[in-house]
């Protein structure tokens, strides 16, 4: 439940609390904690559902004047939780403080108000160590603007690109807000694609859905894919939005290869080779074979004359259990080698692809059931909190479904599409959810976060 914020300018460092409070050890109740900001204060109660602070605490806790959550353990009331989304790539606008992705974050922050939850977004060089605060970026009803806050409850990563996460000043701050500070990181790296094929082959239920992957762009095990299957992917193990990737095509009647890719300047090709070595030569250039992993072509379901997958997202809820929060195909573009909507790919719901009912309940218990299974064992052989996982699914011609893909920061273009304003509300609401739960974790148990 969340609380609006009056200021009172008669007592010093006054806390009054609605008498619902009275029963949760309130005679103990000796300081107020916001973030990582701590002060010693008297408490009261009144009827009303509010909380008051005194103007001296409200200015020491650098509170914001909106609704909050409350919650009282031991001595301490906190108020918030306070979540830090940390990034990079911070300009000097203050109408676009973190470039394109403003308006990803500002929604964000939009939604965290209204569920009485503080939030802001702050980068590596944000965080004056000395003082314990962050220049931080929030977004209000008066649009972007900056302000100095106490270090969050809890961390939502939003890293844009693995190069970035690799940075040193970015592990650093990693590092001391978990283990100094003991805050809790959610979303905390990247996935590699054979590390999380060899966790899911593990397991008896996960690895049902997945295609044959082999590690490494090996011509001989590619030769002997090809034979099987006629076609293969070969995908960068650290790779994102269909950047790098090959579909490798063999016509053994004209004993021909083929290659689609995207091009450096984003073009799609189409490209013919007499011979793999051909390929490698033209085609892959100095990449490194090592970096990559060879996949089977599954035989999708197309739209029309389009191949298609689907992205699923799933996201932890406030008891700390995933739940499927959008359900959405992406069909290919037209000479694209995958679906991904940066290559020309579209997004359509299910309702716009199947005809019938069947059709659709069918893909959607298969999918959700596939999303969570793969979710959980994700979530068991990782290391850190994971709040949310994108998944490319597809559904083969004889109705079985199976990965390619497991993003641990999905991106969130599916839910430009018209129908799926509620799902992008769900999702969003659901990873402030989480938060809170990391928040209260951290606080009452943080042995179970922290071993």
């Amino acid at each position: 439940m969340s609380y609006p914020i009056s200021l009172s300018f008669t007592d010093s460092l006054m806390l009054t609390l609605p008498s619902s409070f009275r029963h949760e050890g309130a005679d103990e109740i000796s300081q107020a904690v916001f973030g990582s900001s701590v002060r010693g204060c008297k408490v009261d109660f009144h009827e009303k559902h509010e909380i008051r602070l005194s103007k001296d605490l409200f200015d020491h806790l650098h509170l914001p004047l909106q609704k909050t959550q409350v919650f009282v353990h031991g001595e301490s009331v906190y108020l918030g939780p306070l979540i830090g989304i940390f990034t990079a790539g911070f300009t000097e606008s203050i109408l676009r403080p973190v470039g394109s992705r403003s308006l990803l974050f500002a929604k964000f922050l939009t939604a965290q108000r209204a569920a009485g939850v503080a939030a802001y977004v702050f980068g590596s060089h944000s965080i004056d160590w000395l003082s314990g605060t962050v220049s931080a970026c929030v977004f209000d009803d008066d649009g972007w603007r900056r302000t100095t806050l106490p270090l969050p409850n809890v961390v939502y990563d939003r890293l844009p690109n693995r190069q970035i996460e690799d940075h040193q000043a970015i592990q650093e701050v990693k590092r001391r807000l978990s283990l100094e500070y003991g805050i809790p990181w959610f979303n905390p790296g990247f996935f590699d694609k054979w590390t999380i094929h060899k966790l899911l082959v593990a397991s008896p239920e996960a690895s049902a859905y997945l295609p044959e992957t082999l590690p490494g762009a090996d011509v001989s095990d590619i030769h002997t894919m090809l034979a099987r299957c006629g076609s293969v992917f070969l995908k960068p193990k650290n790779g994102s939005l269909g950047r790098g990737i090959f579909q490798l095509i063999y016509e053994p009647e004209k004993k021909e290869y083929y290659s689609r890719y995207r091009s450096g300047t984003d073009r799609n090709i189409l490209r013919k080779y007499q011979s793999l070595d051909a390929f490698f030569t033209h085609s892959f250039g100095d990449r490194n074979p090592d970096e990559y992993v060879i996949q089977q072509r599954i035989k999708l379901l197309k739209s029309g004359k389009q191949k298609m997958d689907f992205r699923v997202h799933t996201n932890k809820d406030g008891s700390g259990r995933f739940q499927v929060t959008a359900i959405a195909a992406k069909v290919a573009g037209k000479g694209s080698a995958t679906t991904h909507l940066e290559n020309g790919g579209a997004v359509r719901t299910l309702h716009e692809l199947f005809q019938t009912e069947a059709e659709r309940n069918y893909a959607f218990r298969s999918l959700k059931k596939a999303a969570l299974i793969i979710s959980e064992e994700i979530d068991k052989g990782t290391i850190g909190h994971i709040g949310e996982i994108g998944f490319d699914l597809g559904i083969d011609t004889d109705g079985a479904v199976w990965l390619f893909e497991a993003n641990s920061k999905p991106g969130r273009s599916i839910f430009s599409h018209p129908d799926l304003i509620e799902a992008d509300r769900i999702s969003t609401e659901l990873s402030l959810q989480y938060a809170k739960y990391l928040t209260r974790k951290a606080i009452m148990e943080p042995e179970t976060l922290f071993t």
